[in-house]
């Protein structure tokens, strides 16, 4: 499968960073990847990621908690979440959200 650049680094990137019970922002992800500008580019990215799941893009979320989109369903990432510990409330919103972010 065909990628750029920049995918590859935001794959990559993803994949080293978030571990299994952790999220990051889409705004951190294009911070660590050296873009910081390049938030909605990384949306992209794990929009058209072609490796998944061993390129856990279900771990990208928006910056205030809340879940942001996904290629599959809201709710096959909500399930990908919850199956690795990680609690949604009723609004689609990580509970502890804080504490399992990564940031840069």
């Amino acid at each position: 499968m065909h990628t750029t650049k920049f995918q590859d680094i935001c794959y990559k990137t993803l994949q080293i960073s978030v571990p299994s019970g952790r999220v990051i922002s889409y705004k951190n992800l294009a911070i660590l990847t050296g873009n910081p500008k390049a938030s909605r580019a990384v949306g992209n990215a794990m929009n058209k990621n072609p490796f998944a799941p061993d390129v856990p893009c279900h771990r990208v979320v928006k910056s205030d908690g809340s879940i942001g989109g996904f290629a599959s369903s809201i709710e096959k990432k909500i399930q990908l979440l919850r199956e690795e510990g990680i609690e949604i409330d009723g609004d689609r919103k990580i509970k502890n959200f804080e504490k399992l972010l990564i940031s840069p």
